[in-house]
């Protein structure tokens, strides 16, 4: 994948909208079952945003609402300025769709495939030029194989493909690097970044790879019993949850380490005592995968007892 020659059009405005995505009180409700109940967020153009929860929190409903491939229960959604319910051809060629597998295109010949579904995308703007588009996804050696030769890391490669061959205006990533090697993965992710940075493509991006989502998402979205329990930067959500960090440093040869909640506090009281004696000072904040579990652990139980207090109430 070599994103270093990439040649990025420039970006045409959405009528009519100032913002990628507006989801407001968004509802859904299978039977007597709420899946959905209430989620509001938003994303800019060009913003990466990575929708993170635990299986079962609602996650693929939303992003198939938003695809307009699901009706919703309630709220409001808008989407490239446009309801997704009522979105026509032209609103559907400006969105791209990466989902963790596609039907079988085995027959088809990589880079024929490609050459074939960018026509569909002419009549509404200017598709990937299919060389460059193949050298992006890194399988310009494999431009001329039949896609039930690819290796699984490699028909990943052309899943991506496939997904933003219209060059779209919003990107939906499902788990976008299973199957790639870390070389391929990281090429991947700059491929992302140069999307959103330069081609002012707006990505929401669900993944359980923790790692992945704070290397490439702006802000993390957790979605949690049908809503949102937490929008900001993985930074900003780590403080939020004010998790201990851990303080290591050395002092004549001998090692410490210390969990503390203030780690500037501990580290100016740490210099003041000891000055320049300390040596190989490091200070280790909680990851994003601390952060998140310790965010759905918190709403869980606080979940559990909100349905406690309710079930003593209608039976007193």
């Amino acid at each position: 994948m070599s994103v270093g020659e990439l040649s990025v059009p420039t970006p045409h405005a959405e009528p009519g909208a100032e913002r990628a995505l507006d989801v407001r009180d968004l509802r859904m409700r299978y039977g007597t079952v709420d899946v959905l109940r209430g989620v509001t967020f938003h994303a800019e153009r060009g913003e990466v945003l990575a929708l993170l929860g635990p299986n079962g929190a609602g996650k693929t409903t939303t992003i198939e609402i938003l695809e307009g491939f699901r009706m919703r229960s309630a709220g409001e959604v808008s989407v490239l300025g446009s309801d997704p319910a009522k979105g026509d051809e032209s609103w559907r060629a400006r969105i791209g769709v990466v989902l963790q597998s596609w039907r079988d295109h085995s027959k088809w010949r990589v880079r024929e495939l490609l050459q074939h579904l960018g026509t569909y995308y002419e009549p509404y703007g200017t598709p990937w030029d299919i060389d460059e588009l193949v050298a992006a996804v890194g399988l310009t050696e494999h431009a001329h194989k039949k896609a039930s030769r690819l290796s699984g890391g490699q028909r990943r490669r052309l899943d991506v493909a496939i997904g933003i061959v219209g060059r779209p205006r919003l990107l939906f990533l499902d788990e976008p690097t299973a199957g790639f090697d870390p070389h391929a993965r990281r090429e991947f992710h700059d491929l992302v970044h140069r999307l959103s940075d330069l081609d002012d493509t707006t990505i929401l991006l669900t993944t359980h790879d923790l790692d992945e989502a704070e290397k490439l998402a702006d802000r993390i979205l957790v979605l949690a019993g049908g809503t949102i329990i937490a929008d900001g930067s993985a930074d900003a959500l780590s403080r939020r949850m004010a998790t201990e960090a851990e303080v290591r440093w050395s002092r004549d040869g001998e090692r410490f380490v210390h969990p503390t909640r203030d780690a500037t506090g501990f580290v100016r009281q740490l210099f003041a005592q000891y000055g320049e004696e300390i040596a190989d000072l490091e200070v280790r904040r909680a990851s994003l995968e601390d952060t998140y579990l310790a965010l759905v652990r918190d709403f869980e139980a606080g979940d559990q007892e909100a349905a406690a207090r309710s079930f003593e109430e209608r039976n007193r």
